[in-house]
């Protein structure tokens, strides 16, 4: 995987001419006004192609989140544009992008954010009844995510009966419930140690491969490497180059 620009990242390995599920373009984000004012992104351009894997690195305070967020459609950038499917999501309304959220985005964030009183399988289905979604249709999901992720053994089971690992687990499950077709994950190993991080990272890749679902996650961990596709380094902001990976086996 090769960039096309210094700021534009393609999967690398793929067929170029493979559809682009995903354009940001000279993305910026500004935060404040005047002297005080901070530039969160500065330019950031980049494409993501069907089962892709793409890990963006950078200390704290590089832009990392304010780029996932606004290429989930959580925020909207100050300038530039992202489309997902060709279409604008600057010109969505609020009510069209949580639609998107609901339907296309999956999120998961460092902070596991299950519900505590709920079971592991209805933490996942948490999604699915929100959209309504009929009540066989809906356990056959989410057993399928629980299997996905290894957790069919601990489907009864509520988050203080879990690992960190095992709940990171279950709000990975939660994210695919809808079947999204790209998984956004903000520094999905900060709170794990070094083993269950990694168990995390290939699992993250086991999902791109099997569902060719688009992966974009977060780190500042150098392991991340292993598990992507391209590895996009932030640097206040900008894009200061990306690494190609041979992604392992998880």
């Amino acid at each position: 995987m090769t960039a096309s620009s210094p700021e534009t990242v393609r999967a690398g390995g793929a067929d170029l001419a493979a559809p682009q599920l995903l354009q940001a373009r000279e993305l910026t984000r500004q935060f404040g006004r005047g002297r005080t004012a901070v530039q969160a992104l500065r330019g950031v351009s980049l494409d993501l192609t069907p089962g892709q894997v793409l890990a963006v690195r950078g200390r704290s305070g590089s832009g990392k989140t304010t780029l996932l967020n606004i290429l989930g459609g959580l925020d909207l950038p100050t300038g530039g544009s992202v489309r997902i499917n060709g279409q604008d999501l600057g010109t969505m309304s609020d009510r069209q992008r949580v639609l998107l959220r609901r339907t296309t985005v999956g999120f998961v964030f460092q902070s596991f954010g299950l519900i505590p009183f709920l079971t592991a399988a209805e933490n996942a289905g948490v999604p699915l009844r929100i959209s309504r979604a009929e009540a066989r249709a809906r356990d056959e999901r989410v057993m399928r995510v629980l299997d996905l992720v290894g957790l069919t053994d601990h489907a009864e089971h509520q988050p203080a009966e879990l690992s960190g690992g095992q709940q990171q687990r279950v709000a990975i499950a939660r994210a695919l419930a809808q079947s999204p077709q790209i998984l956004i994950a903000d520094e999905p190993t900060g709170h794990l140690d070094t083993a269950q991080g990694l168990r995390i990272l290939g699992l993250l890749r086991q999902i791109a491969d099997s569902e060719g679902t688009s992966i974009v996650l977060s780190s500042h961990d150098k392991r991340v490497v292993d598990f992507a596709d391209t590895v996009l380094n932030l640097h206040d902001g900008q894009v200061r180059g990306d690494l190609r990976a041979s992604p392992t086996a998880p």
